[in-house]
């Protein structure tokens, strides 16, 4: 076996093995690691070779940390490597490379989140006997990706896969033609209004929003390539809702979703989720996965409209094994895990304590 290192002009061979190889996914594609580029993520890209084919690929995300007087980084591998995780010899000598590459770049850590169902404890050794240590990321939203997902089979004729739907969603799909939602596959200049309905679902639902320069890297890279698509939701001549989906070999992913705080009432959010499983089914997937849910599945959960709305499609609830990370370095580590997040948990209650004598 060898290490082949990627540049551009192999992007296809690396693509097709991080499409179709075991567990491939869209955040381990050559685009993925351009779309980071540009977020300050210097992407490295690796293929094990054996008598001239891929057994094993990973796609690194560099980040240097800004430590004063140490050149040191972290290595991030999202939802890496695609390889077949029971194959020891083969991961073994891809994260023995890995570990050189670590000690030349001063990384403290590598991190990785497999696209792997829970329980598998077979591979969970694996990991650990490579040296990977896992990590809790909680059942919401703390981990990097998230650990509990829907995924629905799509290899079925569609009739049969909306037959598989909760009859409620079935009903606000039908609701929302009938009202007069329109879904439309969004240009470049759609890019500003469905930001603009973004920022209004992060202040209603209370999380952070990227910048819209992020959004256009998003189009220009993966949108221009044929990798993702826009869809807006028109009802009355307005915009109230948009979706935007990614697609990478035989799968399908919905990234990100945005809808107004007006006209919730017609269900466009029901009538562009169905527009992305009839665009995945057209493009050869078999598989769409709606993201993230809580694991925490009770009524009471604030997280739980989420789950019911994405559980109303008929897919399978996925928990994945979680996050690992391979250490490198002890002490920066400890600093990394432990010293750094207490610090700043501390600074955030100090100007939560500001911010609330200011109000008073």
């Amino acid at each position: 076996m060898e290490i082949k290192i990627i540049d551009e002009t192999e992007k296809d061979i690396f693509n097709n093995f991080m499409a179709y190889g075991p567990k491939g996914h869209v955040l381990q594609s050559y685009e993925w690691g351009e779309v980071k580029r540009s977020t300050g993520w210097q992407p490295i890209r690796l293929l094990v070779m054996d008598e001239g084919k891929p057994k094993a690929g990973i796609s690194i995300l560099k980040r240097k940390l800004p430590i004063p007087g140490f050149n040191k980084c972290i290595f991030y591998a999202p939802r890496g490597p695609v390889a077949d995780y029971t194959d020891k010899a083969v991961l073994r000598f891809l994260f023995t490379y890995v570990k050189s590459l670590a000690k030349q770049h001063g990384a403290i850590l590598m991190k990785i989140d497999p696209d792997i169902k829970a329980p598998n404890n077979e591979v969970v050794r694996n990991l650990k006997s490579l040296g990977f240590k896992p990590v809790d990321s909680g059942k919401d939203f703390e981990g990097v990706q998230p650990k509990f997902v829907f995924r629905l089979d799509i290899s079925e004729p569609l009739e049969d896969v909306a037959a598989n739907f909760h009859s409620k969603t079935r009903y606000n799909i039908r609701l929302a033609e009938r009202r007069g939602v329109k879904v439309k596959v969004g240009t470049k200049e759609d890019l500003k209004p469905f930001y603009e309905i973004l920022q209004e679902t992060c202040i209603r639902d209370k999380f952070l929003v990227r910048s819209f320069e992020y959004f256009e890297t998003l189009w220009d890279v993966l949108v221009e390539s044929g990798m993702a698509r826009l869809f807006m939701a028109e009802y009355e001549g307005k915009y109230i809702a948009g979706t935007l989906a990614f697609i990478f070999g035989d799968k399908a992913w919905y990234i990100y979703g945005a809808s107004s705080n007006e006209d919730r009432n017609v269900m466009p959010n029901y009538a562009l989720q169905w527009a992305m499983i009839q665009w995945a089914k057209e493009n050869n997937c078999t598989m769409y996965d709606f993201r993230g849910v809580s694991g925490d599945t009770s009524p009471d959960n604030p997280l739980y409209g989420l789950y019911r709305f994405k559980k109303g499609f008929g897919g399978e609830f996925v928990e994945f094994i979680g996050e690992f990370d391979m250490p490198f370095s002890p002490f920066f580590y400890y600093l990394w895990v432990s010293v750094i997040p207490a610090y700043r948990k501390a600074r955030q209650n100090v100007v939560n304590f500001f911010r609330q004598i200011k109000k008073s």
